[in-house]
């Protein structure tokens, strides 16, 4: 299978935990992507779901797929929401945020009932950190964020370069919800916990992509098809 194929794979195996009638949260980025396609074509079929998106552009790809769409405010327990991720360790702590939405997607996952995380089996780490860490900032003060999360990352046992990211244009980059996204290269990230508790004190930080204590289940896909993991001790 090539690395699209264990994406479809994943994405169509985790169809199986979808039921009539759930409140979904639709996850941001190519695999979730390739789940939201393919709910709609189960939606099509005669399958009743609401959504709640966790970008503008996964709530553009499931308007024009005519996915009925509902507001977190309006349905603030959902009961399952599938996404991606851009690592994952065999406890099922994440990095996500490649993609800019961390924060919604943190907050959708934590009002549903259950997370399912979809990916391709390269997504899986001994020690998370190899993927960029993305933190979101406030604009204001941002360099001066940055700094204090540089701060934390050594106290927390990690080193690395904190850079702003920037759009095509080279303009720093804004996420949906107006702040902009330092990424920190930290390279291993041995005690996630700590560096968790240490990023959450910082002010001006809005939120992080460690994922730790949310996502129950994942979906790997492999060139043998999609195989399934739950959290280790």
């Amino acid at each position: 299978m090539t690395i699209l194929e264990q994406k479809k794979a994943a994405a169509e195996e985790a169809l199986k935990y979808v039921e009539d009638g759930m409140l979904l949260g639709l996850g941001t980025g190519s695999t979730a992507d390739l789940f939201t396609e393919a709910l709609a074509k189960k939606v099509a079929d005669g399958l009743k779901v609401r959504c709640v998106p966790t970008s503008e552009a996964t709530r553009q790809l499931a308007e024009r797929l005519d996915i009925e769409l509902v507001q977190l405010n309006d349905e603030p327990v959902l009961d399952l929401t599938i996404d991606g991720a851009d690592e994952l360790d065999a406890q099922l702590r994440l990095i996500k945020g490649g993609g800019g939405a961390l924060l919604r997607e943190k907050i959708v996952a934590t009002s549903s009932k259950r997370m399912i995380v979809i990916a391709e089996e390269r997504k899986k780490v001994d020690v998370l950190g190899k993927f960029p860490l993305p933190v979101e900032v406030v604009q204001y003060g941002a360099r001066a964020t940055a700094f204090m999360v540089g701060t934390v990352g050594e106290w927390a046992g990690c080193t690395g370069k904190i850079e702003l990211r920037k759009d095509d244009a080279g303009n720093p980059f804004v996420t949906d919800n107006g702040n902009y996204i330092v990424d920190c290269h930290f390279g291993e990230i041995n005690e996630p916990e700590k560096l968790l508790s240490g990023l959450s004190s910082i002010a001006g930080v809005v939120e992080h992509g460690l994922f730790i204590a949310v996502c129950k289940m994942a979906i790997l896909g492999t060139p043998f098809g999609p195989i399934t993991l739950e959290p280790k001790d």
